[in-house]
């Protein structure tokens, strides 16, 4: 069924577990080449009776422990996951300015932020990971994830996720009715992108007949759900996390 979820307030949950402060990762750094240009992913995988893939594209900082974090969460739930790296082995921009130069490079040349994501897709069914892959991203990665679903020329994708990404369809640009479903979870305080960005593309997916779900969750701000930073606000991340494995669930297996 397609809904918006409105606003919430303040909502006890039960605890989930966030990831320690010594954080040591389940997983293995994977160096791989597209088009003779290294970059370097992380895998971990679910083991035998992993029920899917999750494709991770990280935030502006780039591949970070946050991914990985956020990777082997979902090994535990059951999903081989692999979070790719779209700047670049090495390239993992300290300053504002040079996250932003990293970004502007892929937005402005959409082809090679979709050749990077597929390539990454690639190297992780090279690593045995299983066909069926989610399309999940943060913040700059769940642009580059839409991006992807507005293409429709991946194969074996169930669905795709944005996490307080950003939501604007660019010129020129559609959503075709046979896209996968996608889920998005938005900050209502987000001041980087808007509510009215929000309802604008839930317009977009009604249209074209596409499921989506759409959570937001009020008092938080962009960038809602990365562990230690000022913008992180525990509740609408527990919430949001927790709907998330629910709809992933329902995902047809």
């Amino acid at each position: 069924m397609n809904k918006i979820l409105l606003p919430i307030g303040a909502i006890t949950l039960l605890s989930l577990a966030l990831p320690a402060l010594a954080y040591s990762p389940a997983g293995n750094d994977i160096t791989y080449k597209i088009n003779a240009e290294n970059f370097q992913g992380y895998f971990v995988s679910a083991g035998e009776n992993a029920q899917g893939t999750v494709l991770i594209i990280h935030d502006w900082d780039g591949l970070d422990d946050y991914e990985r974090q956020r990777a082997d969460m979902l090994a535990a739930e059951g999903y081989d996951v692999f979070a790719v790296d779209l700047f670049g082995e090495g390239n993992r921009p300290q300053t504002v300015e040079d996250k932003r130069a990293a970004t502007n490079h892929l937005y402005d040349d959409r082809e090679r932020m979709r050749e990077l994501t597929l390539g990454g897709l690639a190297q992780a069914r090279e690593q045995g990971a299983a066909e069926q892959t989610v399309i999940l991203g943060y913040c700059f990665g769940g642009t580059a994830a839409l991006e992807i679903a507005r293409a429709g020329d991946a194969q074996g994708i169930a669905a795709y996720a944005s996490f307080h990404g950003g939501l604007t369809t660019p010129e020129g640009q559609s959503y075709s009715s046979s896209t996968a479903p996608i889920f998005i979870a938005h900050g209502g305080a987000d001041s980087a992108v808007s509510l009215n960005d929000v309802a604008l593309l839930a317009d977009e997916l009604e249209t074209a007949g596409i499921a989506y779900e759409v959570g937001i969750y009020s008092g938080a701000p962009h960038a809602f759900s990365v562990f230690g930073s000022d913008a992180y606000r525990e509740n609408a991340d527990q919430r949001s996390w927790a709907t998330f494995k629910d709809w992933l669930n329902e995902i047809p297996k």
